[in-house]
């Protein structure tokens, strides 16, 4: 793994490496490019410039006065012209071969075609001159429009670059524009100077012309010039040629036009304006080629200097990554031969930890310097991070440790304080049963009723409790019991039991050590069904027989859960978790994990599944060891006195609605044969004989198997019970305790001998 240490600096710097230099490539060849482009499209384009301007003028010229004179300078400078046409046109080329491919701006391709496409009229703008049958305005247009698209070029060359070179492009585009209104104010004046006036159009194009030039001469050519040019502008405009311009352009500006004939009259300066011209322009064309070159220049010299970058940083770029592959490579294999020395000392360790971590699961006692071995630092810095090392598996080793101590600790106090909440627990049920016992009012016993009721939903939070923090049910059952009775004593636990319909085809027995678990996992169950299902429908609790046991299913007719909830509440009931009490107390599903636990504990199977009736069908699966045939010598009377004995709550024994649970039954039996529910090595206890305490018109014989199978008449709902209803409750019960009576007595004893005190407790 230790190679990555080479490869990914390598190939991260690489890359990296690569696309500077692609990016600092592409800038200098851009710059390259752009600086060859501005220089050749400036120098033909400035020749073509000045030559068509020259043209413009003579044009002008010959045709306010045809001379011989004049049309022969005329003629030499449109051979002039046209050479400077044949050095521009190849740009257009140049534009098809080269600019599209995306190295020049798309603007300055447009601009430079459209000058090439103002070039095409040019002969047929000659010979209309010529033969008079173009005006001496339409030949005035036509020249100003190539050369304002000539313009236009320069102005697509200032948008790329850097900021002094685009600098320096802008002051070229605006001397060029100057000259430009120079030269239209001539051509326009040429005419006038002859005939002593211009017309209203002509004399407002020479005013325009005339504020246009001195506003970017003066305020955009004058303060960006730089060395020789801003000297050269400073002297042009303190030349006397400068001055004479100036004052015949405020001549020509104060001028007036006549309301007669709607001309301007002109003054008599033609040859002063003349002269005054052809110098200013000349200077101005000497400091235009010099703007050019310096720019040029300027372009030239940021691209050699981007060009030195490029180079010096492949230079050192590939020094960089050379010598980041040695040094990586050399100090990874010292890295790897110490860290292999470091991993087998901690394979060591890794071996012993997760040892020491299950025995402390386990509860047994560790020795943190035992079970630390030490890696021997060294003063470099893998030593300091050996001793790190050591100091931090030696904490988690006290930590975890220190945890268990606490947690189990805290176990036991938790276990503690539910064990002497179970004791009151069991002196109030007993001291209901008491209470029962002693007063028949029907109000009276169904406010015990309810208290009897609510104490065993009590003893069981009490139980869940236990079983949360590690321990296990108290009650204890040393015989087989019923399932009907299992599911009889789950369904008294329940708040709303009144609407569990139980429904037993056989008699199934269940196993001494599974009737506890079992009527806890079942009143979970039972409890969760009613909660989650709206009253006043009914929760079925079936029993049938399988092939691997016996099976309880639990329905509801609820919401139900979607598929993700049910597959993760089968998970957690297949694969108990080690449960953190105070990590998840606000757990809603603590009763869940409940289940979760007795199940794997006794082995039973519990599984949850969408109800055809759109709740929950819960499937309970008792394995065969935990289902048992019928005790050799049934006893009703030890069957009740043992749950009695163990814990069975007197709600679990009074009579309720026969449409919901059947009324416990005690047959006529002597108590003489119950074996004592001690061990052997106990003596039998004094046995009391059933009704012996009981007052004549209380002593009765024990009910027969018809009586005791007869249900009492249908109960309403508690706000509507009445008193006949409560008596007939009460004799039943009462007929079915005077038969157990002995018993009872003897269980208690029995349980208050078993129950630990307070102070064993502790």
């Amino acid at each position: 793994m230790l190679v990555i240490v080479v490869l990914v600096p390598t190939v991260t710097l690489v890359p990296l490496l690569g696309s500077g230099i692609l990016q600092l490539f592409t800038a200098w060849q851009k710059e390259k490019t752009e600086a060859g482009q501005a220089h050749d499209i400036g120098a033909s384009a400035t020749g073509l410039f000045v030559n068509l301007d020259r043209e413009r003028q003579l044009t002008g010229e010959a045709q306010a006065n045809p001379g011989s004179v004049v049309k022969e300078e005329l003629a030499k400078q449109r051979a002039a012209t046209d050479r400077a046409v044949s050095a521009f046109r190849p740009l257009t080329t140049w534009n098809t071969a080269v600019w599209d491919t995306g190295n020049t701006r798309h603007g300055l391709a447009k601009a430079v075609a459209r000058t090439e496409h103002s070039l095409d009229s040019l002969t047929q703008q000659r010979w209309g001159a010529d033969t008079g049958s173009s005006s001496k305005d339409s030949a005035f247009l036509y020249y100003s429009g190539v050369l304002e698209s000539i313009v236009s070029v320069f102005d697509e060359l200032t948008q790329d670059g850097k900021p002094d070179v685009i600098a320096m492009r802008h002051t070229l585009a605006d001397l060029l524009a100057s000259v430009d209104m120079i030269g239209r104010e001539d051509a326009l004046l040429t005419h006038g100077w002859r005939t002593g006036y211009l017309t209203s159009d002509e004399y407002g194009r020479v005013v325009g012309s005339i504020s246009t030039g001195q506003y970017l001469l003066r305020e955009r050519v004058g303060p960006s010039l730089r060395d020789e040019e801003a000297g050269l502008y400073r002297s042009m405009t303190a030349s006397k040629p400068w001055q004479t311009r100036a004052n015949l352009e405020r001549q020509l500006i104060g001028a007036r036009t006549s309301a007669d004939t709607n001309q301007v009259t002109l003054p008599r300066a033609g040859a002063e304006w003349r002269s005054s011209v052809d110098a200013i322009t000349s200077q101005l064309l000497h400091i235009l080629r010099l703007q050019s070159d310096n720019a040029s220049s300027a372009a030239t010299k940021s691209a050699d200097g981007i060009l030195a970058v490029l180079i010096g940083i492949t230079t050192v770029g590939v020094l960089a990554v050379g010598l980041i592959v040695i040094t990586s490579w050399r100090l990874t294999s010292i890295l790897r031969r110490r860290i292999r020395e470091l991993r087998e000392v901690a394979q060591d360790l890794q071996e012993r930890l997760p040892d020491a971590i299950a025995r402390l699961g386990r509860g047994e006692g560790i020795e943190v310097d035992a079970e630390v071995r030490l890696i021997e630092p060294t003063s470099d810095e893998l030593g300091e991070l050996a001793q790190a090392l050591n100091l931090a598996m030696r904490s988690a080793v006290s930590a975890a440790v220190r945890q268990a101590e606490q947690h189990r600790g805290f176990e036991r106090l938790l276990q503690r304080v539910a064990r002497r909440t179970q004791i009151l627990i069991g002196l109030q049920m007993r001291k209901l049963d008491q209470l029962e016992r002693k007063h028949e009012d029907p109000a009276v016993l169904e406010g015990l009723f309810d208290l009897d009721h609510l104490t065993a939903r009590l003893r069981r939070y009490e139980e869940s409790l236990v079983i949360l923090a590690g321990g296990q049910p108290q009650r204890r059952w040393r015989k087989p019991v019923r399932l009907l009775e299992v599911l009889r004593a789950a369904q008294g636990e329940v708040p709303d039991y009144r609407r569990i319909s139980l429904e037993v085809q056989d008699e199934t027995w269940v196993a001494a050590g599974a009737v506890g678990p079992l009527i806890h996992i079942l009143a979970e169950l039972m409890e969760n069904a009613t909660a989650f299902s709206k009253p006043p429908t009914p929760v079925d609790v079936r029993v049938a027989a399988v092939s691997r046991g016996v099976t309880v299913e639990i329905e509801d007719r609820g919401l139900g859960m979607e598929l993700e909830q049910y597959a993760a509440a089968n998970a957690l009931i297949e694969s108990p978790p080690q449960l953190d009490v105070l990590t998840h107390a606000d757990d809603a599903r603590l009763g869940l994990y409940v289940v979760a636990r007795l199940s794997a504990a006794q082995g039973i199977r519990v599984e949850l599944r969408p109800s055809a009736f759109g709740g929950t069908r819960v499937i309970v699966l008792l394995p065969k060891p935990l289902v048992v045939d019928r005790p050799a010598t049934p006893s009703e009377p030890e069957t009740v006195a043992q749950e009695v004995s163990e814990g069975t709550t007197a709600s679990q024994r009074r009579p309720s609605p026969p449409a919901v649970v059947a009324f416990p039954t005690a047959r006529s039996q002597e108590t003489d044969d119950t074996p004592p529910l001690s061990g052997d090595h106990h003596q039998p206890l004094p046995q009391r004989v059933r009704q012996a305490s009981l007052v004549t018109e209380l002593k009765a014989s024990a009910p027969t198997a018809e009586q005791t199978n007869r249900q009492p008449p249908p109960v309403h709902e508690q706000s509507n019970r009445s008193s006949a209803t409560i008596g007939v409750l009460q004799r039943e019960s009462r007929r079915a305790r005077s038969a157990a009576d002995a018993l009872q007595h003897h269980a208690h004893d029995v349980s208050e001998r078993n129950v630990p005190t307070m102070e064993d407790q502790g």
